[in-house]
Order: structure tokens, then C-alpha cells, then sequence
């Protein structure tokens, strides 16, 4: 219902803080599939915090911030990047 919501009027920018983090797999994989289609078939932009490698592999880039600055981006990686870069920064 939160996502509905969210959507709910087109907004152009969705901000998205662990979207999946309350969430079952299966219901946290179908959340990431309405943001994934907000941004595929709606043009919508989805700016997602997470700390969840598989969540953030569904981006088209993903930025690291270490003290609130980026500190590494990647473009269309797969969670097994993500958590490689992870590992010293956790």
C-alpha cells in the first residue's frame, strides 16, 4: 500500500529509504519489481537507500557513501559486485 501511495500521482523523483528492510523475500522482491516498472515503463526516477546487495543490483547505477560523501559508483552491477565493495566498508 506504501508504494501505491507513493506512486500514486506520477511523482518524476520516488525516494525510497530500505524499502525492503520490514519485508519478506518474496514481498520485498515484488516491491523492487514496482520500482523497477516506475522507472522501465513510467519514466520515474527512484532514488533507494539500502544496504541490501540484491535490492541495490536492481539500479541502473549505484553510488557509495562513506561520511556522506561518494566514495565509489558502479553502473548496472550484480549483488556479487556490490558486496565485494561492501566488504571493507561496513
Amino acid at each position: 500500500m506504501a508504494v501505491a501511495r507513493a506512486l500514486f500521482g506520477g511523482p518524476e523523483i520516488l525516494f525510497a529509504d530500505e524499502p525492503t528492510g520490514a519485508l519478506d523475500r518474496g514481498t520485498g522482491h515484488e516491491v523492487l519489481d514496482l520500482l523497477r516498472e516506475a522507472v522501465d515503463e513510467f519514466g520515474r526516477t527512484v532514488v533507494m537507500v539500502t544496504h541490501d546487495p540484491e535490492a541495490a543490483a536492481r539500479a541502473d547505477s549505484v553510488l557509495f557513501l562513506t561520511h556522506g560523501r561518494i566514495v565509489d559508483v558502479l553502473d548496472r552491477p550484480s549483488a556479487e559486485q556490490i558486496s565485494l565493495r561492501l566488504g571493507g566498508r561496513r
